[in-house]
């Protein structure tokens, strides 16, 4: 991989798991991811009108924008349900596991088959998962939910990535970013309304956005400057899945703000389940 690329990469890692936690942190997640996606969008706006970007243009590649943006809301409804119920350092890692997914598409689905070598990073993905999950006393997988969600996110950004890195090479980023993260708002709006009775029509979700439009910029910027990285690595020429294993850097540091910054404990333990199921990552993306 160019230094480049993997600088480019290595900067969005360490900003991802930051403003997770800020989602997390937040009185009203829902409110707070819509928040950001509309903000991404009408930052890419800017920038691109800056830059004297071809908007409509881009329209041509409609069908990976829509796969890219079903991907984005399955992983962004999936990510909110598991910030509201789990702990960051113990789910993230396996949301952001995307070669483990991209293998079990190409196994499951497209009757491939793998080296043992590849067949033991997917063991170590899935021991360093298991071992998030262990509590002293509770028997294993006591909380399901937020685990099924995990993974539901982990197929969500798959599908996403996989659309991303084909799109930014026929179309300049702040395109592609405008376009997907604004039709994900109305979607992501049904989902989280569905649940949320307090949310009415003509009000959802301003109330939490009047109360905090300098802290959901401040997040939507992070977001936006991550996004935007990952997306100049792949039209850089960055491979998808090496890409996504340089990303794996970000599951250390999420483990550290999840037990220094989100007091969740058992920060050394997660720390080195964490770092099994990162290597897991590698050897995959290595080997398939």
């Amino acid at each position: 991989m160019e230094p480049l690329v993997a600088s480019a990469v290595l900067c969005s890692a360490v900003l991802h798991p930051l403003w997770y936690a800020m989602v997390k942190r937040d009185a009203d997640p829902d409110g707070a991811l819509m928040a950001v996606n509309a903000v991404i969008a009408v930052l890419a706006l800017i920038h691109g009108l800056f830059l004297g970007v071809d908007f409509f243009g881009a329209l041509q590649a409609w069908p990976l924008m829509l796969l890219s943006g079903a991907g984005q809301v399955i992983y962004g409804y999936s990510v909110v349900a598991v910030l509201k119920r789990g702990d960051l350092s113990a789910y993230y890692p396996i949301i952001r596991s995307a070669p483990l997914a991209l293998v079990a598409i190409g196994f499951f689905i497209l009757g491939e088959r793998y080296s043992p070598t590849l067949l033991l990073g997917i063991a170590l993905v899935l021991a360093g998962a298991f071992a998030l999950q262990y509590k002293p006393g509770a028997r294993l997988l006591h909380d399901p939910v937020p685990l099924v969600f995990s993974v539901v996110a982990l197929f969500g950004s798959s599908l996403y990535a996989i659309a991303d890195s084909r799109m930014v090479q026929i179309m300049h980023p702040t395109a592609m970013l405008v376009w997907v993260q604004a039709a994900t708002i109305p979607f992501l709006g049904l989902l989280f309304g569905y649940r949320r009775p307090d949310w009415a029509w003509r009000t959802f979700p301003l109330a939490s956005w009047k109360a905090a439009k300098l802290r959901y910029l401040l997040i939507a910027s992070m977001a936006y400057v991550s996004y935007y990285l990952i997306l100049i690595a792949y039209s850089l020429g960055g491979n998808v899945a090496a890409v996504n294993a340089v990303r794996q850097t970000a599951i250390p540091i999420s483990v550290f703000i999840g037990g220094l910054w989100l007091a969740e404990g058992a920060m050394w333990r997660r720390l080195a389940a964490s770092l099994v199921l990162a290597t897991g990552v590698v050897v995959i993306v290595v080997f398939r």
